[in-house]
């Protein structure tokens, strides 16, 4: 009984503009969850070669004979937490960050190590906006022709760089005997 007193006599919202305004905010979050993801994706490669370069640091060796061990151990174990850490082996993470591939790469040569950290991406093809016309759409615009062509055509890549200084951890202090 009560129930029927709270319905009688009022007006509801119009169907037909529920109706319309439903596909639109639809649309307009799936490009906000893309944005949003993207941005998410530069913070985790940022932090994942500030991860690859200082383990690199910290565990690596100055002397030849274990900078072999470098190289076939270390280097590929790096490479396999950074690409856990960003997604590659979630196929969820992988379709909804557009990864593509990565590349690790670790120069030693000189005084400071160089650790570089890329990223690429696919082009997240949103349906409304990939439709248009590049032309008509930009009208000669080389940011917007830029940002066209990174959502709808190539998609893009992000490059993390990072120098290291060699390994300085304090060796523990022996008597000469």
């Amino acid at each position: 009984m009560k129930l029927n007193r709270l319905f009688v006599g009022r007006r509801g919202q119009a169907t037909t503009e529920t109706v319309l305004l439903f596909p639109v905010l639809i649309i307009f979050m799936l490009f906000i969850i893309k944005i949003f993801g993207l941005l998410v994706l530069s913070q985790k490669v940022e932090i994942a070669g500030f991860y690859a370069a200082r383990r690199y640091q910290l565990q690596s060796h100055m002397t030849d004979s274990l900078q072999r061990w470098d190289r076939r151990f270390l280097e590929k174990d790096i490479k396999k937490k950074v690409e856990e850490y960003l997604g590659f082996n979630n196929a969820g993470m992988r379709r909804f960050l557009s990864l593509k591939s990565f590349d690790l790469d670790i120069n030693t040569s000189g005084t400071w190590h160089r650790v570089v950290l890329t990223v690429r991406t696919r082009a997240p093809h949103i349906k409304f906006l990939c439709d248009y016309d590049k032309q008509e759409l930009c009208q000669n615009e080389m940011t917007c022709y830029k940002g066209f062509e990174f959502l709808c055509e190539t998609g893009g890549q992000i490059q993390v760089i990072k120098y290291i200084g060699p390994n300085e951890r304090v060796l523990p202090w022996m008597r000469p005997d």
